[in-house]
């Protein structure tokens, strides 16, 4: 499910499969690295671990590799942020269910849980790290081309914020409602920058300049 919305995203957008294809690879391996340090130190600190912390440190560690990204290519097109965001959410959601899934085989024995677990995780995804990753680093991705550095700046900030904020409700409300709003909000958004990073970029049209694929 995160791949087919990452083919949906990347298709017509212009980006490079290569930086796609290794932000999606390395970036969920330190995201989730990183993430789990993050939050073990954290929990041995506070002797807690609260939700808006979980927000807060695992948005960011998605957020390693895509920043490595902008440093290295200096992108000067934004559409294709949105393709590595997802890329980089693709992969750490992808890790995460990997590990729940397995949580779930030690507890209850039984591979049928790890299914359940696995689909669930699978159908949710869009709306949750893949469309926070993805909204924050279409934010980021502005940046280097943005005439005002210091308002794309703060409209990245702003973006991480949300990103956090909804990530947060999402794991403290135990209310279907609330995952509801958070996933119809998520999904929302995400679609709003899928569409734009497809605008005008059709099937005879050259890709963005510096996000061409690689020629053969």
């Amino acid at each position: 499910m995160p791949a087919a919305v990452l083919v949906l995203a990347g298709s017509r957008s212009g980006a490079r499969l290569p930086v796609v294809a290794v932000t999606a690879v390395v970036g969920g391996v330190v995201g989730t690295v990183a993430a789990g340090n993050m939050e073990y130190s954290t929990l041995r600190t506070l002797g807690v671990l609260p939700m808006t912390f979980v927000g807060i440190i695992e948005e960011a560690a998605k957020l390693i590799v895509p920043v490595a990204v902008v440093l290295l290519t200096r992108p000067r097109d934004p559409r294709g942020g949105v393709v590595v965001g997802v890329a980089s959410g693709m992969g750490f959601a992808t890790l995460e269910t990997m590990g729940y899934g397995f949580q779930a085989l030690l507890k209850a024995g039984s591979v049928q849980a790890v299914d359940q677990t696995l689909l669930l995780r699978a159908l949710l995804s869009p709306a949750g790290h893949v469309a926070w990753t993805g909204l924050t680093v279409a934010m980021l991705w502005r940046i280097p081309s943005a005439r005002h550095k210091g308002r794309a700046v703060l409209t990245f900030l702003g973006a991480y914020v949300l990103a956090v904020a909804l990530h947060a409700t999402w794991d403290a409300s135990q209310s279907l409602a609330a995952h509801v709003v958070v996933a119809v909000v998520s999904l929302v958004l995400l679609l709003v920058l899928v569409r734009r990073s497809h605008r005008g970029v059709g099937p005879g049209s050259p890709a963005p300049a510096g996000l061409r694929p690689a020629s053969a």
